[in-house]
């Protein structure tokens, strides 16, 4: 087939079109950028949003310029397929990237380095859950508008994009246990029954609430551990949440002592100590003999801070303090274990011999 010079003229055209296009692109995430130097979010748009930018524009100036050839040629079917299938692509990348500032722009409003951050942490859990949503739906429109430029499978695009033929897949595919999951996640969002941050107990362990995605919950822990478990755990299963009302949490301190401790002294002296303490946020202090058993007296303080890793330091320095006060001012109140020998005991005779318990301690 020969290729007229008309169309050598029409493709040259259309590539410096898109050339041109991919530059005017890049000019104006150029001069976002500059802009940004102020405002981060913009920085981040024209960061995230270079690329598809310039691809769109390239593309679209290479579907005008092309069109401007009348004749028909073999080449055009597949040519203008090729270019709405990357239509398609960088208009879906843009609206992801879009998503995303969004999500950056409304994270930095709801900021969780407050004292009561709870509402912040409400938010950030329900829009980054938005954000992934929103993601999925541009990505099954996506596919679905790729599809309906196929002609053997513009029937499925259709079907898809259908009200009725989407809700029936969505319906279909909810009794499977993975998307039981994702509709778990976004109970999760809207039930404020688990928030990023929040301080829980769940099998045993304690940790905060590092991530909340669709399917699953990365919980971690105070080890720095990560326990990840399905989101339709937090449904099913019930789980402690410390910081459901406040982001307050308080915590014990227990200690074994014997029975000669002084309980005010000790009290007078945890008060003091606790009240100094800057991570104590002046909410609780409670010291309180909980046990008195056997040899040993239970004793147990109550203190709070304003977040969970706080509450931990808190704790092992109110453990510290009072161990090195008991060991240095009253070691008589250090745990002990008493064995008391028992007099001799006589038994009866037998076989005319008798028999003395002379068991000593």
């Amino acid at each position: 087939m020969n290729i007229s010079t008309s169309v050598w003229l029409t493709i040259g055209v259309a590539l410096a079109a898109a050339a041109a296009a991919a530059l005017i692109g890049e000019a104006i995430a150029l001069g976002v950028r500059r802009l940004g130097r102020k405002h981060e979010i913009l920085a981040t748009l024209a960061q995230r949003g270079r690329r598809p930018l310039a691809g769109m524009l390239a593309t679209l100036a290479a579907v005008v310029s092309l069109g401007i050839y009348t004749q028909t040629a073999d080449w055009q079917a597949p040519t203008f397929f090729v270019l709405k299938m990357l239509s398609v692509v960088f208009g879906a990348w843009l609206a992801v990237v879009a998503a995303n500032v969004v999500q950056d722009v409304l994270m930095l409003r709801y900021r969780i380095d407050v004292a009561d951050n709870r509402r912040q942490r409400q938010r950030r859990t329900q829009v980054s859950l938005i954000k992934r949503v929103v993601v999925a739906l541009i990505v099954v429109v996506a596919a679905a508008s790729m599809l309906l430029t196929i002609p053997g499978a513009r029937g499925i695009g259709t079907s898809v994009l259908a009200s009725a033929g989407l809700l029936s897949v969505v319906a279909g595919l909810a009794a499977q246990t993975s998307l039981a999951n994702v509709f778990a996640g976004l109970q999760i969002a809207f039930t404020d029954g688990i928030r990023v941050d929040d301080v829980v107990v769940v099998e045993g362990e304690w940790g905060n609430i590092e991530d909340i995605t669709l399917t699953y919950v990365v919980v971690r822990l105070w080890d720095q551990r990560r326990l990840i478990l399905p989101s339709t755990y937090f449904t099913t299963t019930p789980f402690a949440n410390w910081t459901r009302n406040s982001s307050d949490i308080i915590g014990s301190v227990e200690l074994d002592v014997d029975w000669a401790v002084p309980v005010e002294r000790l009290r007078s002296h945890a008060e003091r100590f606790v009240k100094a303490h800057p991570l104590w946020n002046g909410e609780t202090f409670v010291l309180q003999v909980t046990e008195a058993r056997n040899s040993l007296v239970t004793l147990r303080v109550l203190v709070s801070a304003n977040s969970g890793g706080e509450l931990f330091d808190l704790r092992c320095a109110v453990r510290e303090e009072l161990v090195g006060l008991l060991r240095r001012e009253h070691p008589e109140a250090l745990p002990k274990v008493r064995l008391e020998s028992p007099r001799a005991v006589s038994l009866p005779q037998q076989d005319g011999h008798r028999y003395r318990d002379a068991r000593t301690s």
